[in-house]
């Protein structure tokens, strides 16, 4: 048996379609939707005024999107940051060691911003509102509806499926005119 280019394809192999192919690239990373975070103002204003981050889920391997986040918010934003992860503590990234639980930090987070897998943040958010953080920030493909709800029934602004990075460089004027006014 041919496909549509000629090429030979194995009786009872798996045929890929634009359907399959868009469902699979919706389950590998959800394309971020406008209800998943709040307007462009309020992150502005979140960012701008945020003085701590809390990045959960921080690895000290260099190859990991979170531990090259940490390092990027070290060098290009004026936020303290903190890294929490209970594998990692005999770890450091750049001179800052790993605390165990947000619990554990010295000062409350402004944003706490989470690389973990969608299942793992529910308890995340939980802890986040115990220790009275302002944000919680799941970091790009993480979607979950219930940590997202204990968030917002916490008071804490809510934000899933976006790049703290992206977002900071997209928003980069408003955030300075946001640390402008609040100063």
């Amino acid at each position: 048996m041919s496909n549509s280019r000629g090429m030979i394809v194995p009786k009872g192999a798996l045929k890929l379609t634009m359907d399959t192919t868009s469902d699979f690239d919706q389950l590998a990373c959800p394309m971020p939707q406008t209800a998943q975070a709040p307007h462009d103002e309020v992150l502005a204003e979140v960012l701008g005024q945020a003085q701590t981050i809390a990045v959960v889920g921080a690895s000290p391997d260099e190859a990991r999107t979170s531990h090259q986040i940490a390092t990027w918010l070290m060098d290009h934003t004026p936020y303290e940051v903190y890294l929490v992860n209970p594998t990692a503590l005999d770890g450091e990234i750049r001179g800052h060691g790993f605390y165990a639980s947000l619990a554990e930090l010295p000062v409350v987070p402004d944003i706490v911003d989470v690389f973990r897998r969608a299942e793992h943040t529910p308890a995340v958010a939980t802890e986040a509102a115990v220790v009275g953080a302002g944000t919680l920030w799941l970091q790009l493909g993480v979607v979950n509806d219930e940590a997202m709800d204990i968030a917002r029934s916490s008071g804490i602004t809510a934000v899933e499926n976006r790049c703290i990075k992206v977002e900071y460089a997209r928003l980069h004027d408003r955030i300075k005119a946001a640390r402008v006014s609040a100063s």
